[in-house]
């Protein structure tokens, strides 16, 4: 028969030993400390994923809104025409601002249509002549954004001339070009919303021979 003394003492060397089993707290400081990188990771991770599909999202809205406009830009451009006061077809043609006319709605009236940069934004101005005679009033004009997140420097032009010469890998026209020397644009489009993350800049390009003006194209 033990002695009571050994059965205490017993009692506690057995618990000492369960607490030595267990985790101590540097082990759980440690092991939370882990868990939290690996939170502060995958959180970290998530948060790129959804800023990178945002990003894409957004340039691919803005490329489809830009495949729009250069679609209805190439159908004013075939039928570029005398104003209704007698003017050339085209009235400006730099590498970022073009102007021209043309009856876009076949009512007989030939409407003045410019394409210019403004901040990062190619807008649209729309201008119908007015009165007994005609005459194209500045004031009237209705403007409106065209592409948003436009990213062509000075050395990517957003238009670029060709002559009646141009034989597929012809060099454009240098500004300032003569505008009557003019045959066919070309036009090309960077679209980037944050030049600081990805993807890189969409391209969106097109060309377009002006019908009224063709002659050996």
């Amino acid at each position: 028969m033990e002695a009571p003394g050994c059965s205490i003492s017993k009692s506690v060397d057995h618990q000492y030993m369960k607490y030595k089993k267990g985790v101590t707290i540097a082990e759980l400081v440690i092991s939370i400390s882990i868990l939290g990188v690996l939170a502060y990771t995958v959180s970290i991770f998530q948060r790129d994923i959804f800023s990178l599909n945002f990003s894409a999202q957004n340039s691919l809205s803005a490329q489809l809104d830009a495949r729009h406009v250069l679609k209805q830009l190439v159908a004013e451009l075939r039928e570029a025409s005398p104003s209704s006061l007698g003017g050339y077809p085209i009235a400006l043609a730099s590498s970022t601002a073009l102007t021209f006319y043309s009856d876009i709605n076949n009512d007989g009236i030939k409407e003045r249509i410019r394409y210019f940069m403004s901040g990062t934004t190619l807008r649209r101005g729309e201008l119908s002549p007015t009165g007994s005679p005609l005459v194209y009033v500045d004031a009237n004009e209705k403007l409106s954004s065209a592409v948003a997140y436009v990213s062509n420097n000075a050395t990517t032009s957003i238009f670029t001339y060709y002559p009646s010469t141009f034989a597929g890998t012809t060099s454009p026209l240098t500004q300032p070009v003569t505008i009557s020397s003019i045959r066919m644009i070309g036009i090309n489009i960077l679209i980037e919303k944050d030049p600081n993350r990805s993807p890189s800049p969409l391209r969106v390009t097109t060309s377009v021979v002006l019908r009224n003006l063709k002659d050996n194209l």
